[in-house]
């Protein structure tokens, strides 16, 4: 079984500001999402556990689990560029994300689509059909495209539709 979380609360998501790679740590209402997810999977054996390098994921999988997360850059937050920290309404968006004539160095969304299918397809080949149980645990926009590798994209190709609030979990098969 597959077990996707979406990071806990930070300061950034409760003053409504986009959260990027520039993100905080989890604030004391995330470490209670965290400690709430904890009572949900505490009778789960989990085999692996996979984040995003961002300390928000990493405290969050950790938290939860109670075992160290295995980071990996494929499932690290969609890179929002200059329009990081930004209060939501204040951002200029084109599809769904800040847009790229406005912000510098936001990433491409097929890029970013790509890297976290690569890394579902590279799970799915090695894990796919076996007996165990994976925690991922990654942000809204991860949680999103996760969503969208079993479910299949939005017509618009907005991920974001599909995503999981801080704190939430769902459960996939491959």
């Amino acid at each position: 079984m597959l077990y996707v979380i979406r990071h806990g609360e930070t300061d950034v998501n409760k003053e409504g500001r986009v959260q990027g790679r520039n993100g905080l740590p989890l604030n004391n209402a995330g470490f209670q999402q965290a400690e709430n997810l904890k009572e949900k999977i505490n009778r789960i054996q989990f085999d692996y556990i996979f984040s995003s390098p961002q300390e928000r994921a990493v405290q969050t999988a950790e938290i939860a689990t109670g075992m160290q997360a295995c980071n990996d850059e494929r499932l690290n937050v969609f890179d929002l560029g200059t329009a990081d920290g930004l209060k939501k309404e204040e951002v200029r968006l084109a599809g769904g994300i800040p847009d790229p004539a406005f912000y510098e160095n936001v990433e491409d969304v097929a890029n970013y689509v790509s890297r976290v299918f690569g890394f579902m397809k590279e799970l799915e080949a090695e894990h796919g059909g076996k007996e165990i149980n994976i925690l991922i645990c990654g942000h809204q926009c991860t949680t999103g495209t996760i969503r969208a590798y079993f479910e299949g994209m939005p017509e618009d190709g907005n991920v974001l539709k599909l995503a999981s609030r801080n704190g939430e979990l769902k459960t996939y098969e491959f």
